[in-house]
């Protein structure tokens, strides 16, 4: 991405040439309402979200709240059924959306919950505990009675990626004010002569390569880890934010399968990997009664690309009869391999400068191992954050939303940091806080293979519901506490198992 300085004379085109694009370019065509009458809420007249990935997806939706119109750019031709996209290739493998980022979806799009189950994605609501099988640093949950948490509040929805992004998509389309420009690439973006503020982006119709300008009030950049706005931001002199880091050079393998029904009582089956073995297994019941089967390696252990020999991969952790009924399956799909180098956090928060119109969203700040399944809640929570910050106008935005956004990804960081350096294999510094914190999991994961109310805690954690503080508790320590010494004495009998460490959840 380049730099291009424009002057006044450009601003001063507005809406006119957003409308020319609008009418010339490839658009979505859908059935959305009419533009309603001016909102005093409105900070400006037009946003443009690059990328229309889940969080550029919601980043527009919470804009169109707040601008006239807002216009969302993406390189992909968007397809008009849930289906994967070259512009997602991690599409093709496990997601989760954690029950805090259901809330939230709920929240933009009033009812979407319902309409997920409605058209096929399941959704575990009822606490019984015999539906997961998780097991985390070599602890297997307790997998009997139910879960001592809100059983509706902790509703789990298992939709595929294609199929939760075309109904997030599909319900943003009928906002008459928004509008999804796609098979467009983003050129450049363009700013005031002085660079204290962007003014918009130049795009490129990948079909004939005609250029259009979008002036806007605010972009929003979406485009994932991959974004250039560090490079934007140098060239105008800002410098780059600066980046953590965490090497650990996951590659997973996932298919998706048909398994006749009622072979499994699970439907959600999690494997984390412990020191000595950096591999783990997921199995998803999804919607319309398929099934994704995703099995991942770090730090040059990696799967290989058919399904003989993911099981095989698999066969030293599976359970046994969760690889015989995928064994049995029969398969919708060729097997896809995803690489992710390592987890990567930039501290736009950090910054001492940064233009005005202009922002930073979803994977584009920080991107996680995959095997955590963070991602979209993590976007949820920004536009969360966004909504808040917008809610108290557009002056200092982007301090304000860099901050707001920073706490969040901080405790989905935290979780995801010490899982990875719970690994002897994975490299990174280990100050005394992350060790104590990873003796002190252990502890707590102890305590969840026999105790419902320390297991119901620890997932409402994992879920984003609640800070990881709540493990800190005073008396939830005296729990894990009171537990664990129990089980010591023999009151609470259970398998010895190999050296134990925290792994945090697939979210």
């Amino acid at each position: 991405m380049t730099v291009h300085t424009s002057r006044s004379s450009v601003l001063g085109r507005g809406n006119a040439e957003v409308e020319d694009t609008v009418a010339t370019a490839q658009i979505t065509d859908v059935a959305a309402q009419p533009l309603a009458p001016k909102n005093p809420q409105e900070l400006g007249d037009h946003a443009v979200v690059l990328g229309a990935s889940m969080g550029g997806l919601l980043a527009a939706r919470v804009l169109a709240d707040f601008f006239r119109t807002v216009t969302v750019v993406e390189r992909d031709v968007l397809p008009d059924d849930p289906a994967n996209r070259r512009g997602v290739p991690q599409g093709r493998h496990a997601h989760a959306l954690l029950p805090r980022g259901a809330q939230i979806l709920d929240e933009l799009f009033p009812g979407f919950l319902d309409e997920l189950v409605v058209d096929g994605a399941p959704v575990l609501d009822d606490g019984e505990l015999s539906k997961l099988y998780f097991t985390f640093g070599g602890h297997e949950m307790l997998r009997s009675g139910k879960a001592a948490v809100d059983h509706k509040a902790m509703a789990t929805y298992v939709p595929s990626r294609p199929f939760l992004e075309y109904h997030v998509r599909r319900r943003l389309q009928t906002i008459g004010n928004v509008t999804i420009l796609e098979g467009h690439d983003v050129a450049e973006l363009t700013s005031t002569a002085d660079r204290g503020r962007v003014t918009g982006v130049r795009v490129v119709n990948r079909d004939g390569g005609a250029e259009k300008e979008l002036t806007a009030d605010l972009v929003v950049d979406a485009m994932g880890r991959g974004a250039h706005t560090p490079a934007f931001l140098e060239s105008l002199g800002y410098g780059r934010p600066v980046e953590d880091h965490i090497v650990m050079h996951t590659t997973y393998a996932s298919q998706p399968l048909w398994i006749a029904p009622g072979t499994l009582k699970e439907g959600i089956v999690l494997i984390g990997p412990v020191p000595g073995r950096p591999t783990g297994m997921v199995l998803l019941g999804c919607e319309n009664d398929t099934w994704l089967f995703t099995v991942y390696g770090m730090v040059g252990r990696e799967p290989t690309g058919d399904r003989a020999g993911m099981i095989a991969f698999a066969q030293e952790f599976g359970p046994p009869h969760v690889l015989a009924a995928v064994r049995a399956a029969e398969p919708l799909g060729e097997v896809a391999r995803h690489r992710m180098p390592s987890s990567q956090r930039r501290r736009y928060d950090k910054m001492r400068r940064f233009p005005d119109g202009l922002l930073v969203f979803g994977d584009a700040i920080c991107s996680f191992n995959p095997i955590y399944g963070q991602g979209m809640t993590v976007a949820a929570l920004q536009a969360s954050a966004l909504r808040g910050c917008l809610r108290h106008g557009d002056r200092d935005l982007s301090r304000r939303f860099f901050r707001a956004a920073a706490k969040p990804i901080a405790a989905a960081w935290q979780l995801a940091a010490g899982a990875d350096l719970a690994l002897p294999e994975v490299e990174g510094p280990r100050p005394l806080s992350v060790r104590i914190a990873n003796a002190y999991m252990d502890w707590v994961l102890t305590a969840c293979e026999s105790d419902a109310v320390v297991a119901g805690q620890f997932l409402k954690v994992n879920a984003l519901v609640d800070p990881p503080s709540r493990l800190l508790h005073p008396t939830f320590i005296y729990r894990v506490a009171t537990v664990n010494l129990r089980r010591r004495k023999g009151v609470h009998q259970c398998p010895r198992r190999t050296r134990r460490t925290r792994v945090a959840t697939w979210r």
